[in-house]
């Protein structure tokens, strides 16, 4: 059950700010885009930068890991628990806390190389700002912008994110001439800024403090640890060797037995932090089904690609960067041309959703078919492929998971996607790396034993060259081998289409009736 004295609250916010908004009001909506922006950079920039970071702070691979792993564990955590906070303390307060948070994290954040477990404590806050942000602006977009433009701002928040990562690549490669700590420092001008508009121009809600009465603390304590052993299993995981290691073992074994507990929580509870009666609703589980899919495919494209690139092709941190930029700055057009197309009444998004995946699917084909002797250039048909069917998968998407809900389920809807959203993108660059591995050393091994067949009385010489052949051709086998299991996966979520989804109308025409 759901605490039904938020209801008039939320009514009257909703109804009254969807018809008028003012130009401070679109100033704090400016402020929550540029935040989401700023802290997605920030976070992929030091992912591409972690070997630098590690050198500046003389740590190991092994505990560098961790500095990511602390991160994404944050994220995924206060993408999914923050918005259940909103009614009580109002989302502005929310909002300025996990800003505040975030520019004090990246500021000291170079000066604790010698407080290692203070270090990955910062970094776990850090990501817990980072990961409350999204939540918000898909919040903000709903609640506020008008109807008629409101499908565009919910295409702009899914585009957020495909250039955050990307830019975040590119930060990365220029932050390198300031300095490692450029990689914390350079994005935190843009956070003070989104503080600052957020501050002036979103609407300060009451506080309803009446609420923590019925907090679900208990909801708290078992879907956070939930979620952290998950995540920090899947993110060191690969690392470890998966179930090899006793560690990843009780922590996937713990983390699902919490999440059951959890889950047997926020169904009784009256306040819960995921509203599990809403999944009744066929819309927003086909939404979070398909939306798990179509992240495993964005970021194994990207992965993919970009492992090719650096392992065979030898190319370094810009170029890649420069690579995934032929994916992320073609939206600028197609995700307004998407946002209009969706916006039309007699246009079913189930279909452009359909096509999209359709586009995954053939730019998957197509990079299956790589040899050793392609380059960045061989993958820009294929990136502009991506550019034109990623707004065609987001846009719909998030139309499905928000239509038709009641303004009482704006929070829950946001937890929900933006907690599946987190933790999908984690898995999926887990598995990615597992099924890579696994399958180079299985082609490797399948070629160097076909070397070894032709070739008995070798040198010492030969065979390390012969090896280092077997090894890079099996990278590249492994890779189209993962290319065609992205397509198939595309071509599955299709299906579901035919079953799950039933017709959504854009805001603009359930407004009008």
């Amino acid at each position: 059950m759901v605490d039904a004295s938020i209801a008039p609250h939320y009514k009257n916010k909703w109804l009254t700010s969807a018809t008028e908004i003012s130009g401070r009001t679109w100033l704090g909506l400016f402020g929550i885009f540029l935040a989401v922006m700023a802290s997605g950079i920030g976070e992929n920039a030091s992912k591409f930068a972690l070997a630098d970071i590690q050198g500046a702070m003389s740590l190991n691979l092994d505990t560098g890991s961790w500095l990511i792993t602390c991160y994404v564990t944050g994220f995924v955590i206060g993408s999914g628990f923050t918005p259940c906070f909103w009614p009580t303390f109002s989302l502005r307060r929310v909002a300025l806390l996990m800003c505040s948070i975030y520019l004090i994290g990246g500021l000291i954040t170079p000066w604790l190389g010698e407080h290692y477990s203070i270090l990955l404590a910062v970094r776990s806050l850090q990501g817990f700002a980072g990961g409350a942000l999204p939540p918000m602006l898909m919040t903000v977009v709903l609640r506020f912008m008008p109807p008629l433009i409101k499908v565009l701002g919910l295409g702009a928040y899914g585009w957020v994110s495909a250039w955050s990562a990307t830019f975040g690549a590119t930060a990365a490669a220029f932050a390198f001439h300031w300095g490692w700590s450029g990689y914390f420092y350079w994005n935190l001008p843009l956070m003070a800024i989104a503080t600052i508009c957020i501050g002036y121009g979103l609407p300060q809600d009451p506080l309803r403090l009446e609420r923590l009465k019925q907090f679900n603390w208990r909801g708290l304590l078992l879907g956070s640890c939930a979620l952290a052993m998950l995540t920090i299993g899947i993110s060191q995981g690969e690392r470890l060797d998966w179930l090899n290691s006793s560690l990843i073992y009780i922590l996937f074994i713990g983390g699902l037995g919490l999440l059951a507990l959890f889950l047997i929580n926020e169904w009784y509870h009256p306040l819960p932090f995921f509203n599990l009666q809403l999944l009744g609703k066929r819309n927003l589980s086909f939404s979070l089904i398909t939306l798990g899919g179509v992240l495993l495919i964005m970021v194994s494209l990207v992965n993919i690609t970009s492992g090719y690139l650096t392992v065979i092709q030898g190319y370094r941190q810009e170029q890649t960067s420069d690579m995934m930029l032929w994916v992320s700055l073609p939206q600028l057009i197609t995700l307004p041309i998407v946002a209009i197309i969706c916006n039309t009444p007699r246009v079913d998004c189930r279909w452009v959703l359909a096509i999209s995946l359709i586009l995954m699917a053939t730019a998957c084909l197509l990079a299956s078919q790589l040899t050793p002797e392609w380059n960045g250039d061989n993958f820009r048909a294929i990136s502009l492929l991506q550019a034109i069917a990623q707004p065609m998968a987001v846009i719909p998407l998030l139309m499905l998971a928000t239509g038709g809900l009641l303004p009482t389920d704006g929070p829950f809807a946001a937890a929900w996607f933006n907690a599946v959203k987190g933790f999908a993108a984690t898995a999926a660059g887990g598995a990615i790396a597992l099924f890579n591995r696994q399958r180079t050393d299985f082609h490797s091994d399948i070629i160097a034993d076909s070397f070894g067949s032709a070739h008995r009385a070798t040198s010492q010489n030969s065979v390390d060259v012969l090896t280092q052949l077997a090894t890079k051709q099996g990278h590249v086998l492994a890779s189209a081998d993962l290319y065609m299991l992205v397509s198939g996966l595309a071509l599955l979520l299709i299906v579901l289409i035919f079953f799950m989804p039933t017709r959504i109308y854009p805001p603009r025409s359930v407004a009008a009736v």
